[in-house]
């Protein structure tokens, strides 16, 4: 038995012998690695320093410096398409509210001014120019009152409204004095005849509606209050007023109250209010009221300036007999009360009414039709009704019908009721709170990437997918303002975005936006392109998102990294110049995020020119 055991503990020795000298081996082979004599460390250090993405981007020179391989040209990806600039009678260009195209319709109920976009084979696959000589806005509060006239060149406002402080021509610049066809003497005053009624210093009213604004001058001196105005006025014969509301930094779009809903989700508004709007209130047995009812959220104002109100004084200068507009302005009464309204004011050329909070506090003389749609929310393209929206049910007299809201700021990352009630499928209190979080810490990325960001050089910014309206809470501040996008094909949050304190509209990105060209600063699309793969190009949507970005503005996209390398490929063909980075959780998640930065060029220019736009921040 002693000679069979031998054999066996030889064979162990040796094994540990060689497994000593092993380990001996590799620590020397790492001290050597260390001293600085060896490549391995070192190549793998600068292989993860270049795998890695840096939090500030010091330049926009985004080419690759390292050799490239050639791959064989039939193996090789297309390259990417370069557009061409699109003539520059274009340089107004807006897809859906084309005069030509718009004179094809019938004038009834304004229906050739509501939007008609192009067809397929229509579309513009160019890139719409800046007029020469076009300048970065001046930037806020500057902006409100100056814009450069290269950037807007229209004067005939400065005629036709000459007696009204709409806007003067001075040598380079348009001035906007603040006034407007019933405060001709400015929008503050006004505002504060309003604020003796409305209580709009406080917080109570945080989101207001101007239907037929001009160029939105009412909306820009009420940002003095922290009030976010929704503007909108038709393309028509005022010459280029939204386009002026927007240069100015103000909230506003093309629009009119016309045969089709507006695209905002019911009681969306504090107030809203008509200054010589010239909308037939009385028409269709009071349709146009019944909408702005819709949008106005129980307990708002509505507020009404010019005809038919003060009809004692002007009826000569309106050439209208007093019985016509006495008439009128109780009919105007009749339709508020069967809406639930309440006349709280009436003084000079200025009446204001109240919505109740709820209908039971109501007494209506008459029965009204109520609307039957199941999906109130549902309203892009959707025709108007001769309807009242019913007010959501309540259990008492006090109770806010919809739910009440916190004052402004403390609405902003407040619970809203619409999720509080469970109306938003799939999001509770802990998906939004987790929703409010998520954002602080995307956008407190963003500003470390570019520290811009929140300043007043990105005034205008618009998030193209904007969810809860998270990215828009996160970066809100005086100095810029979000348009809150809601694309039609996707879950309906419009309402929480207005609950939050902020503003927006439905939108389907398969079609032009209802603004001018050059009317943001920032752009933001969060999974929008996997959204509409499958529904429109994708070079039609970055087309669009072209045109309505001006010059030197950005656009940061989120998406997966195959989508966005195909957005990649087309973008670099628009004169966009562009960096794809890691999500901020790491090169691991699939989600990537592309930076971009619209370059500087005007009609005329040639291909490769890459001018810088003129400082603009000291000119008057």
């Amino acid at each position: 038995m002693g000679s069979k055991s031998n054999p066996p503990r030889s064979r162990s020795s040796l094994s540990l012998i060689v497994v000593v000298g092993l380990c001996c081996f590799f620590y020397l082979l790492g001290a050597w690695q260390k001293s600085g004599f060896g490549k391995g460390d070192s190549i793998a250090m600068e292989i993860t320093k270049q795998a890695q993405c840096t939090d500030v981007v010091t330049d926009l020179d985004f080419k690759p410096h390292h050799n490239t391989v050639k791959i064989p040209e039939k193996l090789a990806d297309p390259k990417p398409v370069s557009f061409k600039p699109c003539d520059v009678k274009l340089k107004d260009y807006t897809p859906c509210q084309e005069q030509d195209r718009a004179m094809k319709f019938p004038r009834e109920n304004m229906i050739y001014r509501e939007r008609h976009c192009p067809p397929e084979n229509e579309k513009l696959r160019c890139l719409v120019p800046a007029p020469k000589g076009y300048m970065t806005p001046f930037p806020w509060p500057k902006s409100r009152d100056y814009v450069h006239y290269a950037n807007a060149p229209f004067k005939s406002l400065t005629v036709e409204k000459a007696g009204q402080n709409w806007v003067q021509f001075q040598g380079s610049v348009f001035k906007f004095p603040g006034g407007g066809t019933m405060f001709p003497q400015g929008a503050d005053a006004y505002i504060e005849e309003l604020a003796s009624v409305i209580p709009i210093k406080d917080g109570s009213v945080r989101t207001a509606l101007d239907t037929g604004c001009g160029v939105a001058s009412w909306g820009a001196y009420m940002l003095k209050r922290n009030v976010l105005t929704m503007s909108f006025a038709p393309r028509d014969n005022h010459e280029a007023q939204v386009q002026f509301a927007l240069e100015r930094g103000v909230p506003a779009i093309i629009a009119v109250l016309g045969s089709i809903l507006l695209p905002y989700p019911p009681r969306a508004f504090d107030m809203a209010q008509c200054s010589r709007c010239l909308i037939p209130w009385t028409a269709n047995e009071g349709t146009y009221l019944m909408e702005v009812d819709r949008v106005l959220r129980p307990g708002g104002y509505w507020v009404l300036s010019g005809p038919p109100i003060n009809w004692k004084t002007y009826y000569k200068t309106w050439n209208r007999t007093k019985a016509d507009l006495r008439a009128e302005q109780k009919r105007i009464e009749d339709i508020a009360e069967s809406l639930c309204w309440e006349k709280k004011y009436e003084k000079g050329d200025t009446a204001i009414f109240r919505k109740k909070i709820n209908d039971r506090s109501c007494d209506r003389s008459t029965p009204v039709n109520t609307c039957k749609r199941k999906d109130t929310d549902d309203v892009w393209y959707k025709e108007i009704e001769t309807c009242v929206t019913p007010f959501p049910k309540v259990s008492n007299e006090e109770e806010v019908a919809g739910g009440k809201l916190k004052r402004f700021p403390e609405r902003l990352f407040a619970l809203p009721p619409s999720v509080s009630k469970g109306l938003v499928s799939g999001v509770d209190a802990e998906t939004y709170q987790e929703d409010v979080k998520l954002w602080k810490k995307r956008v407190a990325r963003y500003k470390r990437i570019n520290s811009l960001i929140g300043s007043t050089r990105y005034r205008n910014v618009m998030d193209m997918n904007a969810g809860l309206g998270g990215f828009a809470a996160a970066l809100e501040s005086p100095k810029s303002w979000v348009m809150n996008v809601v694309p039609t094909i996707t879950k309906n949050t419009l309402s929480v975005v207005y609950e939050r304190g902020l503003i927006g509209i439905y939108h389907d990105w398969c079609e032009g936006f209802s603004t001018y060209p050059r009317t943001y600063d920032f752009i933001h699309a969060n999974g929008l392109f996997s959204m509409y793969q499958h529904s429109c190009k994708i070079e039609d949507i970055l087309l669009e998102m072209d045109r309505i970005l001006r010059p030197e503005g950005i656009v940061i996209i989120r998406d997966e990294v195959d989508v966005l390398n195909d957005v990649r490929k087309i973008a670099d063909g628009m004169r966009w110049d562009t960096k794809l980075m890691d999500h901020e959780d790491g090169p691991l998640v699939p989600e990537k995020i592309l930076y971009a930065v619209k370059q500087y060029w005007v009609a005329g220019d040639d291909a490769n020119s890459r001018s810088s736009s003129a400082d603009s921040s000291e000119e008057e």
